[in-house]
């Protein structure tokens, strides 16, 4: 069977790593990258790994960075994972199963459940959010300097059936600093590089978007209020992301005569909009054709 590498990315990770490394103990080879940590995390994974490498930390390329530890590997495939990311039992048997066989593809993308603030987010684009982390070595790695940017590999990709499960956001504050920090200043800088034209009123669209694409078209409202909080607050996330593109050009002036009237049709069109949606996911719920009609025809009197 094909030699498989776990490669572990952490900074400052004493109190997970231990659960992620446990986890990985399936693999022929586990190797750490350890991002200049302060705590113990190094001193933690030498208990399970001697292949512990040291790096800068560069929170602005953390996915970059990864490449380092990709390149220390010596298995034929590689597993990436982060410190607050456990491989489920499930999983480290499908992922035996598929080595173990003359697969074709170079890469798998594996489904990964999320758990923020205490529970498991189903909804809200939160599951099952795939993520290409297996592959086969010499044929994956991160190119872009862009935070959260996707694993590039050459070659046909599968997909495995079960998770990689991920011990997200504990606390608001957590959420903040990330976003504050590193997040949004990044994603900012992302978009002007890729040619991002400023409108003013991205300021209400860019968060309104994000809210209703969360929400309602990803049904977060299932998930009940971690599911509204999370919609909230990455409609925030996304605020933040415009108020970064207007500091990082120059706080651009815009006033007149026609921009109280421009800010009332931007809400206005919101306020349509969230109408058709509360309509639109109420009758999709309810099984009563009679229900579905009134739904139907109160939705176009509305709206």
């Amino acid at each position: 069977m094909a030699k498989l590498s776990v490669v572990i990315s952490a900074y400052n990770e004493e109190q997970k790593i231990a659960k992620c490394l446990e986890s990985a103990k399936f693999a022929d080879e586990i190797v750490v990258i350890d991002n200049s940590s302060t705590d113990n995390t190094s001193k933690i994974a030498s208990k399970y790994t001697k292949n512990i490498y040291t790096q800068k930390n560069n929170p602005a390329q953390i996915d970059l960075q990864k490449n380092f530890g990709f390149e220390k590997a010596t298995g034929d495939w590689i597993l990436s994972l982060d410190a607050d990311e456990t491989v489920s039992g499930e999983l480290a048997e499908e992922i035996k199963e598929t080595l173990a066989k003359n697969v074709k593809e170079n890469g798998y993308l594996i489904p990964r459940k999320n758990y923020i603030f205490g529970e498991w987010i189903e909804h809200a684009g939160w599951y099952p959010d795939y993520q290409l982390r297996l592959f086969r070595k010499g044929k994956g790695k991160f190119l872009e300097k862009h935070v959260h940017e996707k694993l590039k590999v050459e070659g046909e990709t599968g997909k495995l059936k079960n998770d990689i499960l991920h011990d997200n956001y504990e606390t608001i504050l957590q959420f903040m600093h990330r976003a504050v920090d590193v997040y949004c200043p990044n994603e900012a800088d992302f978009l002007l590089s890729n040619g991002y034209k400023f409108s003013s009123f991205d300021a209400i669209r860019f968060p309104f978007d994000e809210f209703v694409n969360r929400f309602f078209a990803r049904e977060g409202y299932k998930d009940g209020l971690h599911g509204l909080m999370l919609s909230i607050l990455m409609a925030f996330y996304r605020f933040l992301v415009f108020a970064y593109i207007w500091e990082k050009m120059g706080f651009i002036k815009e006033n007149g005569e026609e921009f109280l009237q421009k800010a009332e049709e931007e809400f206005k069109k919101a306020d349509k909009d969230l109408r058709f949606w509360f309509f639109n996911e109420k009758k999709k719920g309810t099984k009563n054709p009679i229900k579905k009609n009134i739904y139907r025809v109160s939705q176009k009197i509305r709206i």
